[in-house]
């Protein structure tokens, strides 16, 4: 059974997406916030397999709440479900670490089959979204590719990069081997190599290593 949590501010999505959700047979929603406050507490208290967070919120957005879940729970698989697809809302939450960017005319089916790709750790993104994001990585003089991997994914980019094991990784870090597998999985998305091997040449090429 997969785990959600909803964050979004206007009850009546939070209504409709749970009974959707709820009458799927492999999701269970386990918590329902307002704010990004809120969704960090519940967050931490239910541990959830997947959090669908809005961007757009009174009090704490979505962006500094993904920033902060993502800091506290390294395995953190969160889908930014949003009405706003500006570069000032997609850049600052993918690069905080939210794994999946949807809008809200996503149909209902689109979006439970995002949280599945998700607890997989499997990233879907809007196809406006992936073109933002694409474009942007191919201007060199604006970022790199390794711009958009997360703290955490970066940490693990060089450790790789020093020669470690996905085992040694873990008790360094203190984090699941699975959990490994899935950033690193999600490093080579990013840094568009194939294995341990390319990705280290690419963290010393780029002086991301010592």
């Amino acid at each position: 059974m997969i785990r959600v949590l909803l964050v979004d501010d206007h009850e009546m999505v939070r209504l409709g997406m749970a009974a959707y959700l709820e009458a799927q047979p492999d999701i269970e929603v386990v918590g329902e916030a307002s704010n990004g406050k809120e969704g960090i507490q519940l967050a931490l208290e239910h541990k959830p397999d997947v959090i669908l967070m809005d961007l757009v919120m009174e009090g704490m957005d979505g962006v500094e709440a993904t920033k902060r879940i993502c800091s506290s729970m390294s395995d953190a698989r969160i889908i930014v479900l949003t009405s706003f697809i500006d570069d000032d809302k997609v850049y600052p939450v993918i690069e905080a670490g939210a794994l999946s960017y949807l809008l809200k005319t996503s149909k209902a089916h689109e979006i439970a089959s995002a949280i599945r790709a998700a607890a997989k750790g499997e990233s879907v993104l809007e196809a406006k979204v992936t073109g933002k994001v694409l474009s942007r990585m191919r201007t060199p003089s604006q970022s790199f590719p390794h711009d958009f991997l997360t703290a955490r994914e970066l940490e693990i980019l060089r450790l790789i990069a020093e020669g470690k094991t996905n085992g040694e990784i873990a008790e360094a870090l203190f984090i699941a081997v699975k959990t490994v597998k899935t950033h690193t999985t999600n490093i080579f998305s990013k840094l568009e190599v194939e294995d341990r091997t390319q990705a280290a040449i690419y963290a010393h090429r780029n002086k991301l290593v010592d």
